[in-house]
């Protein structure tokens, strides 16, 4: 049920803005460009729950695909915050869980999509398995490894249709190896992520029939982060809105586009935008970071598209660090002279508005160590934190630490959002609203009888584990993965790991403490904002890699770009004196000006 004030208080926001209001009040195909610090997420949580009281009518619904799974969380909450759960209403999830759950599972045997009964989402471990096999059945040497499963599954995102000669011949070697790694999969009953949207766009395309049926439940697609979401979905999403009667509703940022090493292309935003059907609609003003900090922000981006800082915005302020001595001397001096002299400028200043950002996981191990030595606690954000970010379920944990920590004392998070993100996460294996209120009065007894921040951290996963969580993950096909990741964490928090020293508060305050520096790679960081952000490590050959070419380039401004906008109000660039990247050199020489 919706919480009308707060919808109310939102929707008045709004209407104070004029690009933020015409997203709203759009009644057909409409197109968001938002630069960061825009409000794009409030523009779409009050759009979501505009169409879902005034414009859809029950049963009927609206799924709202986004990114990764940090994204899908933090677009769950907001509704959570004005009253709109997860529901058979409101899909709320990733292009891959949409496809899974609302596409491929249902649908596999009457839309004759070729997957094995009892399908499973493959593991790391089986992926490079079958990977494996796939390289010895075709023959001959193929390189690095993990390069070739990169080049692999690029090649798969974008040749969508195996029945053409693009396939075929554009790289015989790599079509050959696609092929027998996806038939290594099916013959051990296996799906891999890549392909979920796949087998979804191929269903939708030979299927009219089931066209229509998705667009009957969902008659209009909100698609969040459009420019990283890559081929397979532009294509699913353009099949059901303009040939088949849905609505589309997408917000992105072409100058945010930083993943192509995923299948990103922006210019299918681009295009998107340029269709004289569609709506488009601009947002501008950046109530984020200070005036000195928008101003430098196009200089970061190489071109001026105009946005502004809010009318009353504070200065901030852009600095330059030239340092000496190697990436662990320029930790240290990072943690021993820079941080405190910004505390000193900020008394407010807690660490938790501070970020360090960096290019790649090895760096954020220099600067792990650097601030441990300066007694500093942190929060990592990249591939050596102690679980990726990215993991639902380890997402969903944290929301439930958080409430067993004095969170059902002030409501926040609500148990109803932790119930219903859990549905959400298990959707595939939970049919029947029996089987959701069974599971809802299992997790409110597990959580209800261990709240005890000070708890031993491996007691209360082995306690939620037995209580429900494994029997729960293994009969859903898609968490596979998870049960991995909450597996090897558990092992490490266990009597003998080393992590054997976290309590239930620590889980609690992962995603979030006022008493810990962020540490993250400047990609992990999209989305977010700090008060204060250092970007550590900025020198050539970094942004942009040595030997770049045209389209790396530019991939490396934008995500220069994206780690300056992530400040309020202060950025600090740090780079090896005398050997800046071009785009530090850059700002520089606007702020000598």
């Amino acid at each position: 049920m919706s919480d009308t004030v707060a919808y109310r208080r939102l929707v008045a926001e709004i209407e104070g803005n004029p690009g933020q209001k015409a997203a709203y009040e759009s009644r057909d195909h409409c197109v968001v460009l938002a630069g960061p610090g825009s409000g794009k997420t409030k523009t779409l949580v009050a759009k979501v729950a505009r169409l879902l009281l005034e414009e859809v009518r029950e049963p009927r619904g609206v799924a709202c695909i986004t990114y990764n799974n940090e994204c899908s969380r933090e677009l769950a909450q907001r509704l959570a915050d004005i009253g709109f759960e997860p529901s058979r209403r409101l899909f709320v999830g990733t292009v891959h869980s949409f496809s899974l759950t609302q596409i491929v599972l249902p649908y596999a045997k009457t839309a004759r999509i070729e997957i094995p009964d009892d399908v499973a989402v493959a593991t790391r471990d089986q992926r490079q398995s079958a990977l494996t096999s796939a390289v010895q059945s075709v023959g001959g040497s193929f390189g690095n490894f993990s390069k070739l499963e990169s080049q692999m599954n690029s090649y798969r995102r974008a040749h969508l249709r195996r029945d053409t000669e693009a396939w075929k011949q554009s790289d015989r070697r790599l079509a050959q190896l696609c092929e027998a790694y996806e038939r290594e999969l099916r013959s051990n009953g296996l799906i891999d992520f890549d392909d979920m949207p796949l087998l979804a766009w191929q269903a939708l395309r030979r299927n009219p029939w089931l066209r229509k049926a998705i667009v009957a439940k969902y008659p209009v697609l909100v698609i969040d982060e459009y420019q990283d979401l890559g081929l397979p979905l532009h294509k699913i999403a353009t099949g059901l809105c303009f040939h088949a009667g849905m609505r589309i509703f997408a917000v992105g940022d072409v100058d945010q586009s930083i993943y192509g090493f995923t299948g990103a292309q922006p210019q299918l935003l681009e295009g998107l935008a340029e269709r004289e059907d569609v709506q488009t609609v601009h947002l501008t003003m950046n109530y984020r970071s200070g005036r000195r900090i928008v101003d430098a922000a196009g200089v970061a981006l190489g071109v001026q598209r105009g946005y502004e800082p809010r009318t009353d915005a504070a200065l901030g302020e852009v600095f330059v660090h030239p340092l000496v001595g190697n990436l662990e001397a320029q930790a240290h001096h990072l943690f021993s002279v820079l941080l405190p002299a910004v505390m000193n400028r900020n008394p407010r200043l807690q660490l938790g508005d501070i970020a360090v950002l960096y290019s790649a996981a090895w760096v954020g191990n220099l600067v792990a160590d650097a601030a441990r030595s300066a007694g500093l606690s942190t929060v990592r954000c990249d591939a050596n934190a102690p679980y990726p970010r990215s993991s639902r379920l380890m997402q969903w944990l944290e929301l439930c630490a958080q409430w067993c920590c004095g969170g059902w004392r002030t409501g926040t998070p609500r148990l109803s959002s932790i119930a219903s993100q859990a549905f959400s996460l298990l959707a595939e294996c939970l049919p029947s609203s029996a089987e959701e209120a069974a599971l809802q009065h299992r997790l409110v007894a597990a959580l209800w009888y261990m709240r005890d921040e000070q708890m031993q951290l491996h007691e209360w996963l082995d306690h939620q584990r037995a209580a429900f969580l494994a029997s729960c993950l293994s009969a859903c096909p898609s968490t596979r993965d998870d049960e991995d990741t909450l597996a090897a964490f558990a092992e490490r928090c266990a009597p003998g790991g080393d992590l054997n020293h976290l309590r239930l508060r620590d889980l609690a305050g992962a995603g979030a403490s006022v008493d810990q520096v962020t540490l993250s790679t400047l990609h992990s960081a999209k989305g977010r904002e700090f008060s204060v952000v250092f970007m550590f490590g900025m020198n050539d050959g970094v942004l942009p890699w040595r030997n770049a070419d045209a389209a790396q380039i530019s991939e490396s401004r934008r995500t220069f770009y994206v780690g300056f906008t992530r400040a309020k109000a202060e950025v600090h660039l740090l780079h090896t004196r005398g050997d800046a990247s071009p785009f530090v050199d850059e700002v520089a020489r606007h702020l000598a000006r």
